[in-house]
């Protein structure tokens, strides 16, 4: 346990921002299942749709640093690939 007030003011910051990433990250996973989810079912809407929120959340956690923007790259080129599969059904 930390002795010095701002040293346990950075413990209490650096929860909070662990738990906010780590929200962030979950939520862009979650998008990615739902979009695999969406491409393995035959409604087009719905794969666009989900291919949209999944391409936005993973523009949005490599922006806020929370994947590497290489990462974010291969991550929307795959779900590209697989939406273009689709399209060719």
């Amino acid at each position: 346990m930390a002795n010095i007030k701002s040293s346990e003011k950075r413990i209490q910051i650096s929860e909070k921002a662990a738990a906010r990433n780590k929200a962030a990250k979950s939520l862009m996973k979650t998008n990615i299942k739902k979009f695999d989810a969406a491409a393995s079912g035959s409604d087009r809407e719905a794969v666009e749709s989900a291919y949209k929120t999944a391409v936005k959340t993973v523009d949005r956690a490599a922006t806020r640093g929370l994947i590497h923007k290489n990462k974010a790259a291969h991550r929307k080129s795959a779900l590209t690939k697989q939406l273009n599969a689709f399209s060719e059904k």
